[in-house]
């Protein structure tokens, strides 16, 4: 918790220290009220006073509690300041910290666990911030002042107070104890909530099409029923303090009085009255002392799942990047495109086995790459390599002439034009989702976007839209197919006009016709680019310059599609189950 308070502002810690002054001036305020409580009772039992010095007395009351007040709404305010910036600031400082992260570490935290750290996690930290400042300084001095006033009254007096703290402080123990190792257990449970919340959402099509609402329903009532019995248990337990609370003020008070009466019975009549406002005084003062240590008891509830939610939230900001950034942001340009792979082999991060073993090949400027094999044979782990979504585990990756893992990752970027397996659609128009990105500054021109979106074959569609290329589109391309999103997606890496495109099983979604123009014009467009392609048609692969077949992480193929033909067993039964000998003679 402490790490994370680190990041207060120097504005902030200014307004911590106002808001300390200005309840120093609320305490002393409030502890001034018992002492006029007991002159206007001296006042009122002393005969021959007049009237006005007891509305004297009583208008300094008020003032003084009006005056409090006001302190406490500024306070109030400020605090409530200074807990949303906080907040505000722990959220971006996660988005950034995640926006960074490689695949590997978004896996170790898992995607929903992620969103709980943004939201829930700050949101328990926020609430201990808001609270914590107002009590966390006003409890210690208004204890301490209020028991200096009290001191040399009485010390049975002060045994009731003092009892009645520890009472609080016993059973404030017993619920640390009982109740703190289930805050951890609740954060966590709310994790497997917003997974599978996001899970059923995501897969909502294939829900209902194999009848599944009830076993998904099942499966999330489980987690939530556990969720809510551990919370029912925590919060029955901290209803103990409510009565605890009311008992021990109450039973101080009596016990206060009780006292009083005696001693008053047993002194000397002139000592009576003032007796009397020591005891009105005292129970005020008394009460100070309870509602303090109350008050701190009420960081003490809040603070344990606060804690927790800071370490977790101290977990991913700590959290090393796996993939380092370079220093190098230029190259030799008349390498410009140049792609090498140097006994490239690769496994996941804590797996024992390799995905990728001894890769070895180069790729020109201009040429096309591509690569084919089985589910599983590795073929997008390979590509993923090039970015950077994971860091090869032995050899190098070799572009332009230097390793990959010495360019600054925006240059690198910036050289890249990537479109995924899966189409990625954001929420925008057209035109904001072929323009997305940096693209090394450059300002990408709607001639552009309308060029990329043509040679991506999108303008028969996108220009029957209402509002053509200003048309919206939802989050994940909800409203549209997903042929038309895997173009909007080529569309997208094709305005950036990169040296290198990565399509990773990109023309999935194509129809035979479109794939064929969609390559064709591609091909035209990008002749001074290298192109990588992963694929499953045989078609949309047997034009490329160089074909690599991967076998269970091993390249066991390379070369022009007639060659693999001749001399690669695995290629040419990929090639026959797709094709019939006629086809592929004629190819």
């Amino acid at each position: 918790m402490f790490k994370l308070l680190k990041k207060l502002r120097k504005k902030d810690i200014l307004m911590i220290i106002i808001c300390f002054i200005l309840i120093i001036f609320q305490v002393w305020l409030d502890l001034r009220l018992p002492d006029y409580m007991s002159q206007i009772t001296q006042l009122v039992q002393t005969t021959g006073n007049k009237i006005g010095d007891i509305l004297v007395t009583g208008s300094k009351m008020l003032l003084c509690a009006l005056g409090s007040l006001i302190s406490a709404v500024i306070v109030g305010f400020i605090v409530s300041y200074i807990a949303a910036s906080f907040s505000k600031t722990i959220r971006k400082d996660i988005f950034e910290k995640v926006e960074n992260f490689s695949e590997g570490e978004v896996k170790k935290f898992s995607t929903s666990s992620l969103i709980t750290r943004t939201t829930n996690d700050v949101t328990q930290v926020e609430m201990l911030v808001a609270m914590g400042l107002q009590l966390i300084i006003k409890s210690p001095i208004t204890a301490i002042w209020a028991v200096s006033k009290i001191l040399n009254k009485s010390w049975q007096w002060s045994a009731v107070v003092g009892g009645g703290v520890l009472i609080l402080l016993l059973t404030l123990t017993f619920l640390m104890i009982v109740v703190l190792p289930k805050f951890k257990i609740v954060q966590k449970l709310i994790d497997k909530i917003n997974g599978i919340t996001r899970e059923n959402l995501t897969g909502i099509r294939v829900v209902r099409a194999f009848n599944a609402e009830k076993y998904q329903e099942e499966k999330f009532a489980e987690v939530n029923n556990n969720l809510t019995k551990i919370q029912l248990f925590n919060q029955r337990t901290f209803g103990i303090m409510q009565p605890v609370m009311y008992l021990i003020m109450y039973f101080s008070t009596l016990a206060i009085y009780f006292i009083g009466a005696y001693m008053i019975d047993a002194s000397l009549m002139s000592q009576k009255v003032t007796i009397f406002g020591d005891m009105v005084v005292f129970s005020s003062y008394g009460m100070q002392v309870i509602m303090s240590f109350l008050m701190l008891a009420m960081i003490f509830i809040m603070y344990p799942r606060a804690a927790i939610s800071a370490d977790r939230i101290n977990e991913v900001l700590d959290e090393d990047f796996a993939i380092k950034d370079g220093n190098i942001d230029t190259n030799d340009p008349k390498l410009k495109g140049n792609v090498e792979f140097k006994n490239v082999s690769f496994k996941y991060p804590d797996a024992d086995e390799y995905i990728l073993k001894n890769i070895n090949f180069e790729a020109k400027k201009g040429e096309t790459i591509a690569f084919i094999g089985s589910t599983g044979s590795g073929k997008s782990t390979l590509i993923n390599l090039i970015p950077r979504f994971y860091d090869v585990t032995e050899g190098e990756i070799i572009i332009d002439g230097v390793n990959i893992k010495d360019y600054k990752l925006e240059y690198l970027h910036n050289k890249i034009g990537y479109i995924p397996q899966k189409a990625v659609i954001f929420s925008g128009t057209v035109a904001e989702n072929v323009s997305y990105g940096d693209n090394g500054k450059k300002e990408i021109t709607k001639e552009e976007i309308k060029k990329a979106v043509e040679i991506a074959q999108g303008k028969e569609f996108v220009e029957k839209m209402p509002n053509q290329y200003d048309s919206y589109l939802a989050q994940r391309g909800t409203n549209i197919s997903g042929g038309q999103k895997q173009r909007i997606s080529i569309a997208r890496a094709i305005a950036r006009n990169p040296e290198i495109y990565i399509f990773d099983d990109s023309f999935s979604a194509l129809d035979y016709k479109t794939d064929y123009t969609l390559r064709k014009e591609l091909k035209k467009y990008t002749k001074d680019a290298t192109t990588f392609i992963v694929a499953q048609r045989i078609g949309t692969i047997m034009n490329a310059d160089k074909i690599i077949v991967l076998d269970k992480g091993t390249c066991v193929g390379m070369g022009s599609h007639k060659e693999l033909l001749k001399n690669c067993d695995v290629y040419k039964e990929i090639a026959l189950s797709q094709l019939s000998e006629e086809e592929l003679k004629n190819a």
